[in-house]
């Protein structure tokens, strides 16, 4: 398999710059302050990494044209006690000069977006990138972003690093950068590792390390996401791209067999469910709050997708709370008959239980469980052996460990091989596909399950669907994808990624949606001619249309020519339809 494949978790990490590659210290402690040195002589600089690639050229041009185009006072920031008092003195100015300085002082300012507000500008930093080398530059540290830049090269370096994607934040002690005796290290969420460098003043009266902390982690500091100040206008009201009943209307919902049910409007049914649910018509409410009860979390299972010619059905749940002592819900039985009933071309249910087998048996004897044969004979019980976030999460980090700063070209293959994470992909992806097969091919109802049914559910159930329906290929589709089967359903992207929690070490943060993301990415590559169809065949159909329209407009214009007795003054050359 090829290097791009096995490091697609670490694409996010490329960006416009590298940075620093300490490894992580020991789970759920703080490592002592280090002193750390320039980079190693001779280190393997990647390619895709070096300030004049195509990309990063690219990135560096998009950004200054942000910078031009976007109105941010950054001068209208900095206190008074901040300005020198030679500007104060009395004398006639040097115009070349102080051009010459507002063109510089323009170039180092940072974009900002409606709503950020600048917190410290910091002159004569040291970023110590493991790549290029000890790189000198203004740091900015906003309530949105960290941004460095360096004016004096060819292209600027810029490093632009939004708070959100920091993970801690750590004092160390630097050597060999002059006065820049004070250094931080930063660990980030996309596998960069970024050290500065800085005089001892600057900490002293600006509080770096302080602002850092406070405004990446605003959560633990009593304040709110900067999402909350963002003030930008768009054009489409992005709150209204996804409706649940226009989506389910779109799948020939509601039918004889299902309904749009509103029993969950005030979140009472379960809080963790959208308001909007589709359960199958013949199930009464009170039935549905007697299942609910029955399942973790109230999680009780709901329709995901429709086929559109068999009606075979895609549901979620949560798992059954069987407990040790084999507790049954006759409630539950009958609604997953039900569920199986609603689809005349099968007289059996696939439960897909994504757990591995033992997992759900040590479940079972806390209280959770799974479906029996003997409770639900009608039901084939699948585990799909995935593992828990906990697994996932380690395996993300032995994949930066080898992946960031520098690959090792000699073990490239077992190293990747040795953090699991493409064996968790292909985990992923096969589950996947033994859903849409049975849906597809078996014209088979499935019922896709883990423990709580948020975080392996999610990822099965929406790969599932992207498989079988081409809509989920388009951009609009893939939004609607998102916000109904991992929004709406009660994914805790706050909690696994950790926005705004400076608790970097809390088990509960995993890389769920980071797997998805790549999974999609590896289906990309595999049938790249799939993705967006409808939309690249739209394109081309209005593309024939205005062939077609100038074709009808060139040949007027020659019957009008011959009509009036005279030849154009030039030739008409036949438009040829094929686009």
């Amino acid at each position: 398999m090829d290097r791009p494949a096995a490091a697609a978790a670490a694409a996010a990490a490329g960006g416009g710059e590298g940075g620093g590659g300490l490894g992580p210290g020991p789970a759920g402690g703080r490592r002592p302050p280090r002193v750390v040195g320039a980079p190693a002589a001779g280190s393997r600089q990647p390619s895709v990494e070096t300030l004049d690639s195509p990309t990063g050229s690219h990135v560096e041009w998009c950004k200054q044209l942000i910078a031009a185009t976007i109105s941010s006072q950054i001068s209208g920031s900095v206190t008074s006690e901040n300005v020198s008092r030679d500007y104060k003195v009395l004398r006639r100015p040097d115009i070349r000069a102080l051009r010459d300085g507002n063109k510089l002082a323009q170039m180092e300012e940072a974009p900002l977006f409606p709503g950020e507000s600048i917190k410290a500008i910091v002159k004569d930093v040291m970023y110590i990138c493991p790549f290029v080398g000890a790189v000198s530059g203004t740091l900015t540290v906003t309530d949105f972003k960290m941004y460095f830049k360096n004016v004096e090269r060819d292209p600027h370096f810029v490093l632009d690093v939004p708070l959100g994607v920091i993970s801690r934040v750590e004092k160390i002690g630097v050597q060999s950068h002059g006065d820049n005796s004070c250094g931080i290290e930063i660990m980030c969420k996309d596998m960069r590792n970024l050290r500065l460098a800085y005089k001892q003043e600057e900490q002293s009266k600006l509080g770096i390390f302080d602002n850092l902390n406070k405004h990446a982690f605003p959560l633990s500091n009593g304040q709110t996401l900067f999402a909350f100040n963002y003030k930008e206008k768009f054009p489409v009201n992005g709150w209204k791209i996804y409706d649940p009943v226009s989506e389910y209307k779109r799948q020939g919902l509601p039918n004889e067999s299902w309904k749009i049910s509103k029993v969950n409007s005030n979140y009472e049914l379960c809080d963790t469910y959208p308001a909007i649910i589709v359960v199958p018509t013949s199930v009464k409410d009170d039935d549905l709050s007697k299942v609910a009860a029955f399942r973790a979390k109230g999680r009780i299972p709901v329709l995901s997708w429709i086929h559109p010619e068999s009606q075979a059905t895609i549901t979620r749940c949560s798992q059954p709370l069987v407990g040790p002592n084999d507790k049954r819900c006759k409630e539950d039985e009958k609604y997953l008959q039900t569920i199986m009933d609603a689809n005349a071309q099968a007289h059996k249910l696939i439960i897909f239980d994504a757990r591995q087998n033992k997992v759900a048996s040590t479940n079972k004897a806390k209280g959770g469980g799974y479906e029996s044969e003997s409770a639900y004979p009608n039901a084939e019980l699948v585990f799909l052996e995935i593992h828990n976030i906990h697994v996932m999460r380690e395996s993300l980090r032995k994949l930066k460990e080898i992946a960031y700063p520098a690959i090792e070209e000699a073990r490239w293959l077992s190293n990747v091989d040795g953090t699991h994470w493409l064996e968790y992909i292909r985990m992923l992806l096969a589950g996947a596909v033994r859903i849409a097969d049975k849906i597809e091919s078996g014209k088979t109802s499935v019922v896709v399950h883990c423990s709580d049914g948020w975080d392996r559910t999610s990822q099965l159930t929406s790969l599932a669907m992207l498989m079988l329906d081409s809509y989920y290929r388009t951009i609009k589709g893939f939004e609607a994808l998102i916000e109904k089967e991992w929004i709406s359903f009660g994914h805790r992207f706050a909690l696994r990624v950790g926005h705004g929690n400076d608790n970097h070490a809390d088990a509960d943060r995993s890389p769920i949606f980071l797997q998805f993301i790549d999974c999609v990415w590896q289906m990309t590559r595999q049938t790249p001619i799939h993705q967006n169809l409808k939309e690249l065949l739209a394109v081309r159909a209005e593309l024939q249309k205005r062939v077609e329209d100038l074709q009808r407009e060139v040949a007027a214009r020659a019957s009008a020519s011959s009509e009036r007795g005279s030849s154009p003054s030039h030739s008409v050359t036949p438009v040829h339809t094929s686009v």
